[in-house]
């Protein structure tokens, strides 16, 4: 089997000792003579999965006991209606930050319950920056403020989080760098990842919701909408995403093992940096458009000087094993996602990869 380096933003790269135990247990786990596909979700050995699943999610995010675990079905795309249809209570209207693609998307749906006041928006400058917090126009009467906090297309990540007026919930879509550094998870009212990305596969999303938020659904919620419905079920009031949850759980016990979040943290400080540094010490072959305070630790995004070369890039990039190199259409350019489980040998033979090609056609 060729190896290769996986950079896709999601479905992406998975611990290949992860990969090697699923395939272990496909057949049969832990002797029970059943697939995880196969099993009753309410079944001892599935229920054996998602406790401990949950268990040490809540251990390593310091997850406090006032807050629920959700998991859920749909994407983070799902929880664009899911925020406003079970946050809005008797409140009128919502606070978002615009800062790329997400945001905007998060924006638009939320029009269809709610009035959204943009608070701050960076789209003046092509989304390269987070605009500073004390610019910001927020309401004390939002019945929240959401914020994208990584960019996943652009390549923009907060270097802060966001302290909204008193009173009102702080709500993330932390998709593409969750688990990827240390959070306090009390400054948050929800929390949401769709799991493709530093989680397990596709098919999974994870809600991390303080528990006093749970009854504030508008009345048009659909039940499989509400988060309430969920919780009082411990995600089981219908067919969870089973096989999901198992690899997720495998990941959670793989970072645990890698020095936890902390570990990882620092990790991906140094595969960011050599990448960055890369980008930054190419005599202007490479760029980035992301002003240096914002730039995504998961997902660096850049251009080559001449973008006739973009082709010949991928195509070479792929020949040399690494792969999923081209940027998203909505932006162009390259990007390589380099979450949690990308290994730092990933990285370097990028960067090999990227001064030779850089010295052959520069």
């Amino acid at each position: 089997m060729a190896k290769v380096y996986n950079f896709s933003s999601g479905p992406a790269v998975l611990p290949h000792s992860v990969l090697a135990e699923a395939q272990s247990e496909l057949l049969d786990w832990h002797g029970s003579g059943m697939s995880v596909m196969e099993m009753s979700h309410r079944g001892k050995e599935f229920m054996e999965i998602i406790h401990d699943a949950e268990h040490d999610l809540r251990r390593l995010m310091a997850i406090p006991e006032n807050y629920r675990v959700l998991f859920l079905q749909g994407g983070a795309s799902q929880q664009f209606s899911m925020v406003p249809l079970n946050l809005l209570g008797e409140k009128k209207s919502v606070d978002v930050v615009n800062t790329g693609h997400w945001s905007k998307l998060a924006i638009k749906e939320a029009k269809h319950y709610a009035k959204v006041n943009v608070v701050a928006s960076s789209e003046d400058r092509n989304f390269s920056y987070v605009p500073a917090e004390d610019t910001w126009q927020c309401d004390p009467n939002a019945a929240y403020l959401h914020y994208t906090s990584n960019e996943t297309i652009g390549g923009l990540q907060f270097p802060f989080v966001p302290t909204p007026p008193e009173g009102v919930p702080l709500v993330c879509d932390m998709s593409s760098e969750f688990l990827s550094h240390e959070i306090d998870v009390n400054r948050f009212g929800l929390i949401y990842a769709g799991a493709q990305k530093n989680i397990g596969p596709s098919g999974l999303t994870v809600v991390i919701v303080r528990e006093d938020l749970l009854d504030r659904a508008l009345r048009i919620t659909p039940t499989m909408l509400n988060y309430r419905v969920h919780a009082d079920a411990d995600s089981m009031y219908n067919t969870p995403a089973t096989f999901p949850i198992y690899i997720a759980g495998l990941v959670l016990k793989w970072i645990e093992e890698q020095g936890g979040i902390k570990g990882i943290a620092a990790r991906n400080e140094e595969k960011a940096g050599l990448l960055y540094h890369t980008i930054d010490s190419s005599g202007g072959f490479y760029s980035s458009h992301i002003e240096t305070p914002f730039r995504s630790k998961m997902n660096v995004t850049f251009r080559l000087r001449d973008e006739s070369l973009n082709d010949s890039f991928v195509s070479e990039a792929k020949k040399n094993g690494l792969v999923q190199l081209k940027g998203h259409r909505v932006v162009g350019g390259m990007r390589a996602s380099i979450y949690n489980a990308m290994p730092i040998e990933g990285v370097k033979s990028l960067v090999h990869f990227m001064q030779d090609f850089a010295r052959q056609h520069g």
